[in-house]
């Protein structure tokens, strides 16, 4: 296996190897030991400064990512669009040009577009790590979903995942779907006919829109919330209707003949795609996956640092 990236960007899936998905996670093994004992700080990234560019609302991301930066005991520095001067008309590449003014070695990036950190990457001269952009891709999401599977099986390679619910705008559904495909997984999606993307069997995934079947082909339910702030039209009649149909509760995870592992991608809306009980349950491991996210960030951050000084 290679020790370097052979990407200089983190801009998504689609763009990475399957030995860079390899290398991202036996480096974040190594940092996950770290982060368990009494002192969680490396001195890594000592000296390099890391900018994170919020351009929409993120709790989880950018704390994850906050994190994964101190910890590897990088200067970082925050940015939110809603109090910038993005509001007074500013674009982007001049509010990133006057970041790297700054001296930032590296941007980690969420916006609301589509395709706007491989925009970015093409214009700037820093390392681009995208945190999410529009319905597009969310890599570092994809890769602590992978990674927690590999945890919880020993490996990803012939697990059977189901991606469940919003598939139509969700870019963690995207990004899953490249990288568990690179890692030898089978991936199948389901929900509503309106929220699965019409040509989305091009991807190589199955497509069903029975909740009970999918649940019962799978090892692995990721389950997506519905996404209204990405809803310009109603997709559903109620969200009442919609936990009927693709809500999964204990009652029907207990009527499966096998056990199967149920994750998340956060923030949960809990009562509509998954029950409470379910979610603190044993078969859930959505914290492993937060706690995992650090790991995964840092190894993304540390790979490609090294990437840039060679």
């Amino acid at each position: 296996m290679s020790e370097s990236l052979s990407v200089k960007h983190l801009i998504g899936i689609k763009d990475v190897t399957a030995n860079d998905i390899e290398l991202i996670f036996s480096t974040a093994d190594n940092f996950k030991q770290i982060i368990n004992r009494p002192i969680k700080k490396v001195p890594s990234l000592r000296d390099v400064t890391i900018a994170n560019v919020f351009f929409e609302n993120s709790t989880r991301t950018r704390i994850s990512f906050e994190l994964a930066e101190r910890r590897l005991s990088a200067d970082t520095l925050n940015f939110a669009a809603s109090s910038s001067s993005v509001k007074k008309g500013e674009t982007l590449i001049d509010t990133i040009n006057n970041i790297l003014a700054m001296k930032v070695d590296m941007i980690v990036m969420r916006h609301p577009s589509p395709g706007a950190c491989s925009f970015l990457s093409k214009h700037v001269d820093s390392v681009i790590i995208n945190a999410g952009d529009g319905t597009h891709e969310h890599p570092t999401q994809a890769l602590l979903d992978a990674f927690s599977i590999r945890e919880k099986y020993g490996e990803v390679r012939g697990k059977k995942v189901a991606i469940i619910g919003d598939i139509l705008h969700s870019r963690v559904a995207l990004s899953n779907i490249f990288c568990l495909q690179k890692l030898g997984a089978e991936v199948l999606v389901c929900g509503p006919p309106t929220l699965i993307p019409k040509h989305i069997g091009m991807l190589g995934v199955k497509v069903e829109y029975n909740l009970m079947k999918a649940l019962e082909w799978c090892d692995v339910a990721n389950m997506l919330r519905i996404q209204m702030e990405r809803q310009d039209i109603k997709y559903f009649p109620s969200l009442r209707e919609y936990t009927m149909q693709y809500g999964l509760n204990k009652e029907r995870l207990n009527s499966l003949k096998k056990q199967i592992t149920v994750m998340h991608p956060g923030p949960i809306n809990r009562g509509v795609e998954i029950t409470s009980d379910v979610a603190d349950s044993d078969q859930s491991i959505i914290l492993d996956q937060v706690e995992n996210g650090v790991a995964i960030r840092m190894a993304v951050l540390y790979l490609l640092a090294a990437k840039q000084e060679n």
